[in-house]
């Protein structure tokens, strides 16, 4: 699966360098079987965004992507819609969502929902389903899915590594939230690229049926 992320980040035509940052040894070794570049971290990090701040501390420059390890069938083009926003000096901070289509993502924990302000800005990130609708006779609003995916201004990630956890980020258990309640504004962008990131048992076995199919790898 590794691997998989690894060699899609690296098509993207808007990464300079794929750096893998593990605190396991065995990941480590895989990595640097098939050619990659690996950092060794501190095994103490309570979320993957404070593991990729160490690595940032080394590194010389402005932005920085965050693609999770489980997620082996991100399209390369959707990290240059995910870095777009940053041609805006204010923004900060970005991920990615896109439309639900089929109503049991919308009661299923594993796929974190959003919603968003006018201007695309992020106002939460659930677990549950969001927004509420009071009286569905009336029809729904429009209902996004999350794209776990993240990039950052190099200044903004260090400072959001040197915060505390909040108690949105550990009741949701979404490392996101403590950049929105520490007042960190996340640019949102709708995407058509799909991504299934793999939480389940029977999301991998989803991802390897594909790959079967011949989806690109």
């Amino acid at each position: 699966m590794i691997e998989h992320v690894y060699r899609r980040a690296s098509a993207s035509p808007v990464v300079s360098r794929v750096i893998v940052a593990t605190d396991d040894m065995r990941i480590a070794t895989r990595v640097a079987e098939f050619g990659g570049n690996v950092r060794l971290t501190r095994a103490d990090h309570p979320t993957g965004t404070d593991r990729l701040a160490e690595v940032a501390t080394t590194l010389d420059c402005d932005v920085i992507v965050n693609v999770q390890g489980d997620e082996p069938l991100l399209d390369p083009r959707a990290i240059t819609e995910l870095v777009a926003p940053f041609a805006d000096k204010s923004v900060s901070m970005s991920t990615l969502y896109r439309r639900i289509t089929d109503e049991s993502e919308l009661f299923n924990p594993n796929i974190v929902k959003l919603v968003t302000d006018r201007s695309g800005f992020a106002l939460y990130f659930s677990r549950a389903p969001i927004p509420y609708t009071r009286d569905p006779r009336g029809g729904y609003p429009p209902l996004f899915r999350h794209v776990g995916v993240y990039a950052y201004r190099r200044t903004a990630l260090m400072v959001l590594a040197s915060l505390e956890p909040t108690p949105l980020e550990r009741s949701e258990s979404l490392e996101q939230l403590r950049a929105l309640e520490h007042g960190i504004r996340i640019k949102a962008v709708e995407t058509s690229y799909d991504s299934i990131g793999v939480d389940t048992p029977e999301d991998l076995e989803q991802v390897r049926r594909l790959l079967r199919a011949g989806r690109p790898n």
